[in-house]
């Protein structure tokens, strides 16, 4: 049976509220990083993730370094602390951040050179017919 841990981290990262989405699942971490803008209550959270958890864009997976977690509930209760104390996120989401940011980089880079292209030949296009309409019948 496989096991899928998700966590959510908001933090305030100036000017904004961000949440990052954390999925490990079969030893594979994907990430995705949200922008809430003004500070989500409890509530809107819950809300955005029952209704967009499905069409949250996750970033390429990355093999993350997992930690056998103790049973000693003090020992859980401090790690819960310090996570709540330590403000941002793990060095491994945010490599998974940047690997999804570059890859949409490239995926625009390469449609705005397809659009600048497309929009080249209409103009070459335009300029021949306009060609061939001023030597019609001469």
């Amino acid at each position: 049976m496989d096991k899928v841990a998700s966590k959510l981290t908001v933090f305030f990262e100036e000017p904004f509220w961000v949440g990052v989405f954390e999925c490990i699942s079969e030893d594979i971490l994907s990430v995705c990083k949200v922008t809430f803008g003004a500070e989500p209550t409890d509530y809107e959270v819950y809300d955005f993730i029952l209704k967009n958890y499905d069409r949250l864009k996750f970033s390429p997976a990355v093999t993350p370094e997992i930690k056998k977690g103790s049973h000693n509930p003090k020992r859980i209760r401090r790690e819960v602390r310090k996570q709540v104390q330590h403000i941002g996120i793990g060095t491994k989401s945010q490599q998974a951040i940047k690997l999804l940011q570059e890859q949409l980089k490239t995926n625009s880079k390469t449609l705005s050179r397809e659009q600048r292209e497309a929009e080249k030949q209409r103009q070459f296009e335009l300029k021949r017919q306009k060609r061939k309409e001023k030597h019609r019948g001469r």
